[in-house]
């Protein structure tokens, strides 16, 4: 199997990364570019990946090309690499905001298409990716690309009317996370704590409190009633949550990021 990247950014970066530290393609099967020469030379170096200097002859020969690059410029990117595409290539985007049916017009052929969302946990191999494909796909080949998305992480199947949804959960959510961390360690940074210190036990908290509902299958309201004893310090902080709109504001800014993708 040989893949190209186009684009070579983080998120690709992180993909790369996944597949060659789980041989899940060799090295030398995978061609790349960017229009960044600093970053195609750091792609070469750190992962000894193929380099090519345009995109339409890295894509010949493609078994699987990945569209890591960002929406504004997919249109004249799609231009470039059409006619490069066979019928047996597949063609996984990385991209909010651009469907399946856009990519196929863009394409202006009939084309296998496989659109993921990743986040960014994938650079630490943490990812959690919604996966969607058109008719043209078959099992096996949608089999090929879970695996290698899961090479970084986790990936699902998904209907494609719900990777907006993704985006809200999981796309944009890693910045809700990292603000509670960050206010979580400020308020221990106040009680005294060194700041360091306090991002490592904030951070540790989410990481192990997560971990907690992945391997016990509880309901997460479940997990929250055995800390909170009665009379105890914990109810007197989820009451706090309560009365300042906690839940809501989260699902508001899910919903907010979910209406923006739409519009993308």
């Amino acid at each position: 199997m040989k893949i190209t990247f186009i684009g070579l950014g983080n998120m690709a970066s992180a993909m790369l990364n996944g597949i060659l530290t789980n041989r899940i393609i060799p090295q030398e099967n995978i061609i790349g570019t960017d229009i960044s020469p600093l970053i195609r030379n750091n792609a070469k170096n750190n992962y000894g990946i193929n380099i090519a200097d345009d995109n339409q002859t890295a894509c010949i020969g493609a078994d699987i090309i990945i569209l890591a690059i960002k929406p504004q410029v997919s249109e004249s990117v799609l231009a470039e690499i059409k006619e490069s595409i066979s019928a047996q290539t597949i063609v996984l985007s990385i991209m909010a905001g651009k469907t399946i049916a856009w990519l196929s017009d863009k394409l202006t052929k009939t084309v296998k298409i496989i659109r993921a969302m990743p986040n960014t946990p994938a650079l630490v191999g943490e990812a959690i990716s919604g996966v969607c494909r058109n008719s043209l796909v078959n099992d096996e080949e949608m089999e090929n690309c879970l695996n290698l998305l899961a090479s970084f992480g986790k990936a699902e199947e998904i209907p494609e009317t719900l990777i907006d949804a993704v985006i809200g959960v999981s796309g944009s959510a890693p910045a809700y996370v990292f603000i509670f961390i960050e206010a979580l360690a400020d308020a221990a940074v106040a009680a005294g704590m060194p700041r360091a210190q306090a991002y490592r036990f904030a951070a540790q908290n989410v990481y192990g409190s997560a971990k907690l509902v992945l391997e016990t299958g509880k309901h997460p309201g479940e997990l929250k009633d055995m800390v909170c004893s009665p009379g105890g310090t914990t109810i007197e902080a989820v009451k706090i949550l309560e009365e300042r709109g906690f839940r809501s504001a989260v699902i508001g800014a899910a919903e907010a990021a979910i209406a923006k993708s739409k519009k993308l």
